[in-house]
């Protein structure tokens, strides 16, 4: 193909082509793109290629690089999307660890004000998941007093933290006042 031919058939199906692809999309750089692609291509391939009907084959190639390009950009777009979710996730999975992180250190703050006796019973009822008989048995206390040690134990913690972090913790007014 000479230049001179290809400069005909470019004048003469560009604008068809591009009305063409108008029934795919309305976006006319798309549309310009994908018809500078069908003439890039048949430029590039012109020693190779054996074209009986022409008008066919560019509007054929046409439609095809068009089906193409709208099958990519909704791949682009569904990757683009999930790529987002992800890290959207990520960023709420942090904040709610870097929120634990804290709430953790501010219930630890709690603890450490409590009368010692009182932080004893306490950490083994919650931490060393001891039974109140347990730890009755362990500090040679009445049951009665070890239930009451950790009541006023959850209470002065509950007050500590109502008083320094509620603001900072919605959640918390959901745990500590059910």
């Amino acid at each position: 193909m000479k230049l001179d031919n290809f400069r005909e058939l470019y004048n003469l199906y560009y604008e068809s082509l591009c009305k063409y692809l108008n029934f795919y999309t309305k976006d006319v750089h798309i549309i310009d793109d994908v018809v500078q692609d069908v003439f890039l291509h048949l430029w590039e391939a012109r020693d190779m290629l054996e074209i009986q009907h022409i008008k066919t084959y560019l509007f054929h190639t046409a439609r095809n690089k068009m089906l193409n390009y709208i099958r990519d950009e909704e791949n682009r777009s569904y990757l683009l999307e999930k790529w987002f979710e992800k890290q959207l996730e990520n960023a709420r999975m942090e904040k709610e660890a870097f929120e634990t992180e804290q709430l953790l250190a501010a219930v630890k703050k709690a603890v450490e004000t409590l009368p010692s006796q009182c932080r004893e019973i306490f950490l083994l009822s919650k931490m060393e998941d001891m039974t109140y008989k347990q730890i009755a048995e362990l500090k040679q206390l009445s049951i009665k007093t070890v239930e009451n040690q950790v009541g006023i134990a959850l209470k002065k913690i509950r007050k500590f933290l109502s008083e320094n972090y509620l603001q900072l913790y919605p959640i918390l007014s959901a745990i500590l006042f059910p």
